[in-house]
């Protein structure tokens, strides 16, 4: 059990025999009341996020899952495709539910972290900062650039990214996972 002073935003809960993810969290004291976390949590079976309000008498109870590292093969009609590294007979498939955004940067090869309940996954991690190849950048378009200036690239997931205007067709890119934005250069292209 965890006391709900211990919440974190990205925490994994059982509640009501279901498992939920804590995706935001705030701790409220009223005038001449107890304090109380409330918080918006995601079931992860169906995806329906809910407002919940934590007192000191809730139990809270963490599930019991294997974390373990996974390498993502390739994704077709909406299957994605893993394997644990270093045994090829270990193939098993994760469905669109469960990868969620992070499917916009998933690229061949890539080892990720999944939370596997009763030998089941049921949330992928990818690691927080990663690096693509742009595939597509408009060119700069002169204007005012005293605050600097941005434009929409794609990346080779297909995904878009906001970027400076400097980014260029063929440079390869940070990207910060979580939030979806552009982190920094990491290769200039030829």
């Amino acid at each position: 059990m965890i006391s709900y002073t211990e919440l974190k935003k990205g925490m994994m809960i059982l509640w009501n025999n279901e498992v939920y993810e804590v995706t935001d969290i705030a701790f409220v004291r009223m005038q001449q009341r107890k304090a109380v976390v409330q918080s918006k949590i995601k079931q992860l079976k169906t995806g329906k996020v809910i407002d919940k309000t934590w007192q000191a008498s809730d139990a809270i109870e963490e599930p019991d899952f294997e974390k373990r590292d996974i390498s993502f093969l390739y994704s077709n009609k909406g299957e994605y495709w893993f394997q644990i590294p270093g045994d090829p007979k270990s193939r098993f498939m994760v469905s669109m539910d469960i990868i969620g955004d992070a499917a916009k940067y998933l690229k061949p090869n890539t080892e990720v972290r999944a939370f596997m309940l009763d030998g089941f996954p049921i949330k992928i991690d990818l690691p927080v900062k990663m690096d693509f190849k742009v595939t597509e950048a408009p060119p700069a378009v002169k204007g005012n650039t005293a605050q600097g200036g941005d434009k929409v690239v794609m990346i080779e997931t297909g995904a878009k990214v906001t970027a400076p205007l400097f980014i260029n067709e063929g440079d390869i890119i940070r990207i910060n996972t979580e939030t979806g934005a552009y982190y920094e250069r990491v290769e200039k292209s030829k």
